[in-house]
């Protein structure tokens, strides 16, 4: 791509546009490319820094999609040539579970597929990706400028426009005047820090990764013929491979160029930064705790393409999107954690968000309220993921409490934020009462079943070998929330199975108690009797307990999910 603009636009109008997007990484590239092709006409120009094109593979993070920013890229931007012939399906998530010295992944307790998900979700060359999409949204009109660097920006009052002064590398300056004000800049977050809104979150993790130009195949690590034959067709590779241990895991994805991007990421109480913030000291921390890994990439050291860190790289935002025509989207609002690569997820909803206030205001519409509720609709939504990850590294080494957690954190996913995206309804929240009641009270659920996760750990650490647990081969209903994102249901019919998500959600918490409490009953009972009691005497947990009975015995779920794949038999009026 040319470093210099491919659109221009006319001279009447040349300074002036309808939104400026200060930054064209992946978030500031894809909100251009939707609200090109949701208001064609639109006056945008994007202005990134980094000149075009970038590198393929040892660009930025963020490799690994899920589903709903899967559909963003695939059927609202309408990328799916690309990310089908251009990037790698992504065969699910898989976590392997610290056993002994972890000298032999076979011996590891194992998470992951064994099949095709029904919806497709994709591992993205960032490089290969943010290149396209130059390239994309320049042929639709928008003023794409690299190598150019954002000088100033002055909010304007009212009506006004805001005014933003760009130079580039040649020394050229020049002002634009814009009705919407977009901050894409990624970490470097211009208009937060302009307006004070930054909000530290009490989530304290560190990360440091390379890519290195060599496929890492974790079934090249075991000649165990019925391990390898678990999952055929040589498909492991291309998941995102967890490596978990205690505070910690290690991504490890594979690129469509054929390199693979390695990260370390850890809680800072438990793993101090210092420990793997250089490239020697990553090596030998992988050498301590992942041993296989470590010898892979070091019998390939000279391939390794990159290295880079971030510390304490999760933040959140005192507010996003306003009223006076100026948004934070991606990273320059919110950063939360990569383990279920939720970031993209974040970016496709402020996106189409955004898109929503600027299409109104296109035609008039006074966006005042609007504006403060997607504003809280988002927020909200990021302190949801953000329970996932807050203080639930310790039990990331425990693979009993670990599955069951990577199991719920995936029925809530499908059940609430994948439902309401896949059916367009984040934009029209605040019409639906009922709903914004059901994602409440799933946020209170699911705040008490994360601190329930810590609680067993607490009383139930013991270790585990040679596990697997294919997760739609554990639950029916687990495959019918994978499909329910992509229904296409009506208003009407959205709304009752939302609903019915949320009562979903009830009885699987409450299945969650009573199952851990009648097992640590029998297994453990003098190491968690402190523990059963004060479970016994939570309201909360009471109420769960008693809605999972009551719809146990016409609705029921196995519990297999809970134990390791392995299903139990418990009566139904078993007493927490």
């Amino acid at each position: 791509m040319s470093e210099t603009p491919t659109k221009s636009p006319s001279p009447d109008r040349a300074d002036r546009y309808d939104v400026a997007i200060l930054g064209g990484g992946i978030a500031g590239l894809t909100l251009a490319l939707q609200l090109s092709r949701t208001a064609p006409g639109l006056r945008i120009t994007v202005i990134e820094r980094q000149r075009h094109p970038v590198p393929e593979a040892a660009h930025k993070v963020g490799e690994s999609s899920v589903e709903v920013q899967g559909h963003y890229l695939r059927d609202v931007l309408g990328l799916r040539e690309h990310l089908e012939h251009e990037q790698l399906h992504k065969f699910g998530l898989r976590m392997f579970f610290p056993q002994a010295d972890n000298c032999d992944i076979a011996r590891r307790t194992e998470y992951g597929q064994i099949d095709e998900a029904p919806l497709a979700s994709y591992q993205l060359d960032r490089g290969r990706l943010e290149n396209r999409l130059g390239e994309f949204v320049a042929d639709r009109g928008v003023e794409f400028r690299t190598g150019c660097r954002v000088t100033g920006v002055e909010i304007g009052p009212g009506e006004d426009d805001h005014t933003v002064s760009v130079g580039d590398d040649d020394g050229g300056e020049r002002r634009l005047r814009t009705r919407w004000l977009v901050d894409a800049t990624g970490r470097s977050s211009l208009l937060k820090r302009r307006l004070g809104l930054a909000k530290p979150l009490d989530h304290r993790a560190n990360a440091s990764w390379f890519r290195i130009d060599h496929p890492i195949d974790v079934e090249d690590w075991s000649d165990d013929d019925a391990w390898r034959s678990r999952v055929g067709g040589g498909r492991r590779r291309l998941s995102t491979n967890h490596l978990m241990g205690p505070g910690y895991w290690v991504w490890l994805i594979p690129l469509a160029s054929g390199s693979t991007s390695v990260g370390i990421v850890a809680d800072a109480r438990v793993h101090p930064f210092d420990g793997f913030n250089t490239r020697e000291r990553a090596l030998a921390w992988l050498d301590e705790h992942e041993p296989q890994c470590a010898a892979d990439v070091r019998r390939n050291a000279g391939r390794i393409q990159d290295f880079r860190v971030m510390k304490d790289y999760a933040y959140g935002c005192k507010q996003v999107y306003s009223a006076d025509r100026w948004c934070l989207t991606g990273e320059a609002g919110i950063s939360i954690d990569p383990l279920y690569s939720s970031g993209g997820d974040l970016m496709a909803i402020s996106n189409g968000l955004i898109t929503d206030l600027v299409e109104r205001d296109l035609r008039g519409e006074d966006v005042s309220e609007k504006a403060v509720a997607h504003n809280q609709v988002y927020l909200v939504l990021g302190e949801i993921w953000l329970l996932a990850y807050h203080r639930q590294y310790p039990v990331m080494g425990n693979a009993r409490v670990m599955v069951a957690k990577v199991i719920w954190d995936t029925f809530i996913y499908w059940a609430v934020p994948g439902l309401l995206y896949f059916h367009d309804a984040f934009r029209r929240l605040d019409e639906r009462p009922q709903t914004f009641a059901g994602l409440h009270r799933a946020w209170t659920v699911h705040a008490r079943v994360q601190q329930f996760f810590r609680e067993w750990h607490g009383v139930d650490d013991a270790a585990s070998s040679g596990g697997f647990a294919d997760p739609y081969s554990l639950l029916d209903l687990i495959v019918d929330l994978h499909n329910g994102m992509a229904a296409g249901l009506p208003d009407d019919e959205l709304e009752e199975r939302f609903t019915a998500n949320v009562a979903l959600l009830e009885q699987l918490a409450g299945q969650l108690v009573a199952t851990v409490t009648d097992r640590l009953r029998t297994a453990a009972p003098e190491a968690a009797a402190e523990q059963i009691a004060q479970w016994r005497d939570d309201p909360l947990l009471t109420e769960l307990v008693a809605r999972y009975r009551e719809r146990d015995p016409i609705e029921p779920v196995d519990d297999a999910w809970i134990t390791l794949g392995r299903p139990t038999t418990r009566p139904a009026e078993a007493r927490t």
